[in-house]
């Protein structure tokens, strides 16, 4: 029997569309061939000599001549691309893909100012900051272009999306760090939920391999150093051999609206959009409390919101990034929002595969975890050989795909400063007839 739903949820917000581009390739088939052959995105990281870098790896969207490759071209005219940061076009061609899967094309004023655009990114455009500054120690500041400053703005990437698309409703771009396009969606849900839209384009977008951050995250301690020669074998979310994240970049859109609208306009639903949960663990910069009460108040708000009980969620999209903190502590918050599972519970983290795409990290995996309930398949776990005891109780996926009833599900993504998202979502199949 279809379980009912929770009153404010009479009329859902569904998923219609998912875009991405990410270091598995541009496309959501892309990522998905490349998460059930267990295969990385991870590579020699060979946008600028590493020679004087620990950490000689990263996650690098394919190039034109690649298998999956992004053809900036194919997405933004050459005059333009001159005026963007990359996070820019990474999340034009997400959002494209997004739309055009959602069949999402309004050419009338009023649909398109009932359309919202949320992009958020926990860096904005990096690379062009110091490419500035080259200009002015080479060159002098009168040759820096007029465009230096809107190609690292971090709102222009839903500024340049909104623009291509004429979405004239709200626009937005959260920046908190790497729960940005997490908190996105959140944000484009209350704009529906509020009634000031009917459809948003969320999402997250992120580009910044470059030698600020790769050295920055680096001095931090906080990159996998230990496998330069194996750099797909460097992410290792929930493993004991786990020892830092991998830096990548990409970015990912969905297309979210309510039911009622879907089907009047004739949209498949792909999944339910059913709660978000945000907290703050007002603790240190960079680490939570180790008990993982943060995230943990932020998986119950999501729960609560979508009028789920913990022992309706069958599988968790694991924020898990292979750092020692911040996985023990995800584990423990699993452990504890989710009482009492055992093999029951199947938990992954994707970025195994992906590496950790900073502010576009929450969409990408909110967009996977929608395909996972969509398929009712999960993808194999990479790179886990050998597990956290605390987490040994679940079905981590490490022996190949688990295909199994999957009903609900949550997506987690937590960033700097102590910021915690949750998204839980339904199957489609759990939507009113």
């Amino acid at each position: 029997m279809t379980p009912a739903l929770p009153s404010d949820q009479a009329d859902p917000i569904v998923v219609t569309g998912l875009g991405a581009v990410s270091p598995l390739g541009v496309g959501m088939e892309a990522a998905w061939r490349g998460l059930m052959a267990g295969r990385s995105g991870i590579r020699r990281n060979d946008r600028f000599d590493t020679s004087d870098y620990a950490c000689r790896i990263a996650g690098l969207v394919p190039g034109r001549d690649e298998p999956d490759g992004l053809d900036p071209l194919d997405h933004v005219d050459g005059k333009d691309l001159r005026k963007m940061d990359f996070f820019i076009v990474y999340a034009l061609a997400a959002a494209a893909q997004a739309l055009s899967q959602s069949g999402w094309a309004p050419d009338e004023a009023e649909p398109l100012s009932r359309t919202a655009t949320v992009i958020g990114t926990g860096v904005g455009g990096v690379p062009a900051m110091p490419g500035a500054m080259d200009t002015i120690r080479t060159r002098g500041p009168r040759r820096l272009s007029p465009f230096v400053v809107p190609s690292f703005l971090p709102n222009l990437a839903a500024g340049w999306i909104s623009i291509r698309h004429g979405f004239t409703g709200p626009i937005g771009a959260p920046t908190t760090a790497c729960a940005a396009s997490a908190q996105a969606i959140a944000d484009g849900m209350r704009l529906i939920r509020s009634g000031e839209a009917d459809v948003a384009l969320v999402g997250g977008a992120d580009a910044c391999v470059d030698p600020i951050s790769i050295g920055g995250f680096s001095a931090a301690r906080a990159l996998a150093t230990d496998f330069n020669d194996r750099p797909e074998e460097a992410s290792r979310p929930f493993d004991r051999a786990r020892a830092g994240f991998v830096l990548s970049e990409g970015a990912a859109a969905l297309v979210i609206e309510t039911l009622s609208h879907a089907r009047a306009r004739g949209a498949t639903p792909l999944a339910v959009l059913a709660g978000h949960g945000a907290s703050a663990d007002a603790y240190q910069l960079t680490a939570g409390h180790a008990d993982g009460r943060g995230p943990r108040a932020a998986m119950e708000k999501a729960m609560a919101m979508a009028g789920l009980a913990p022992a309706e969620i069958d599988y968790v999209n694991a924020h898990s990034t292979s750092t020692p903190v911040g996985d023990a502590a995800e584990i423990a918050a699993i452990a504890s929002a989710l009482p009492n599972r055992g093999a029951d519970l199947a938990v992954t983290a994707t970025k195994a595969n992906t590496g950790h795409l900073l502010g576009a990290a929450g969409a990408l995996e909110a967009a996977i975890t929608v395909e996972i309930l969509r398929r009712q398949t999960i993808p194999p776990a990479a790179n886990l050989s050998d597990p956290e005891p605390a987490a040994r109780a679940w079905t981590l996926a490490t022996e190949g795909p688990v295909t199994r009833p999957i009903r609900a599900a949550l997506s987690n993504a937590f960033g700097f400063g102590g910021v915690n998202a949750c998204l839980a979502f339904r199957d489609a199949a759990s939507l009113p007839d």
